[in-house]
């Protein structure tokens, strides 16, 4: 007979609060992520993972120790770091003769590892390498996906998912001009490989409105290999994606838009008799004496019509 597990109940404010916290929601705020160390982390390796840690942060935590497993046999551990951290994006950061300078990008669904792509870094320069002004932590950056390759390579499509994941930040409506200060670009290419790019937006004058934008390229630089990959099954991937029903939009009928911009509505009503219409009353629409008489007469002949019509029919 299998133990019965005892469920308790939390019975202060703050554990109330704790589990209040980990149910899912409607609309969440930014995915947060951890970055670990697996078997023999080499020194590129542990310096990409800063760098990307700081692209990331705040959102994101990075842990300094070293933990001998590997991903894509054992995903235990990142399962059980994840639920502890509330964490639903990881990276891991491994190095051996056969997979040199391996990064492992991936994100996970119900507390359980949805996809895990690796890479491997063939070149890199890290941040620190660029003397120039850095942008601020907590910005969100704007990304760039260049090259065919991104739709026409099913592990390509998934990876820019990823990426979107790892770097999305809260949702907005409108967009300030001087608020677009990072961008990150991406360019794959049909043998693999994936160039990260990371530029700071310069505004300057252009004797215009509108002011000339130049990139200052700030780092990292990153050339990445697409290796292995462990996809979620086609099912599975679908009910991650699933959009609650709260937050569905609610589809308006008979109500279009022209090509100014302008709001259009059709309106369903029954039949109506237009001589029957009330309308507003005036003096010049008012009836002259002799069209009311002519009126009366009419009335008075049909009421007489109808009485003589009954009478033959009596008869």
């Amino acid at each position: 007979m299998g133990v019965i597990q005892r469920i308790k109940k939390p019975t202060t404010r703050k554990g109330k609060k704790v589990l209040h916290s980990k149910e899912p929601k409607a609309e969440e705020g930014p995915k947060q992520c951890i970055f670990m160390q697996a078997r023999n982390p080499s020194e590129r390796t542990r310096k990409l993972l800063k760098d990307i840690y700081d692209l990331k942060k705040p959102d994101a935590a990075y842990l300094s120790r070293k933990n001998d497993f590997v991903p894509f046999e054992d995903a235990g551990l990142i399962e059980k770091l994840c639920y502890k951290k509330e964490a639903a994006l990881f990276g891991v950061g491994s190095h051996s003769k056969k997979r040199p300078h391996n990064i492992i990008f991936g994100r996970t669904f119900d507390y359980g590892v949805l996809d895990m792509i690796e890479l491997g870094a063939e070149e890199y320069k890290a941040m620190s390498e660029f003397h120039n002004m850095k942008v601020l932590a907590g910005i969100k950056p704007c990304l760039l996906f260049n090259g065919p390759a991104w739709d026409l390579n099913n592990d390509l499509k998934r990876l820019k998912s990823v990426f979107t994941d790892f770097f999305y930040r809260e949702k907005v409506e409108t967009i300030r001009l001087q608020g677009l200060e990072h961008v990150l670009s991406f360019t794959a290419t049909d043998e693999g490989m994936v160039y990260l790019r990371s530029y700071r937006i310069q505004l300057k004058k252009s004797g215009q409105r509108t002011p000339r934008a130049e990139l200052e390229e700030i780092g990292p630089s990153i050339d990445f290999k697409l290796r292995r990959t462990k996809l979620a099954a086609d099912d599975l991937y679908k009910e991650a994606c699933r959009v609650p029903r709260e937050v569905r939009p609610i589809t308006k009928k008979n109500i279009s838009k022209d090509a100014f911009g302008s709001k259009l509505g059709r309106v369903h009503m029954v039949k109506q008799d237009v001589n029957k219409l009330q309308t507003r009353k005036m003096k010049g629409l008012r009836k002259t004496p002799m069209e009311k008489k002519e009126r009366l007469l009419k009335q008075k002949n049909a009421k007489k019509a109808a009485k003589l019509a009954a009478q033959a029919m009596e008869v």
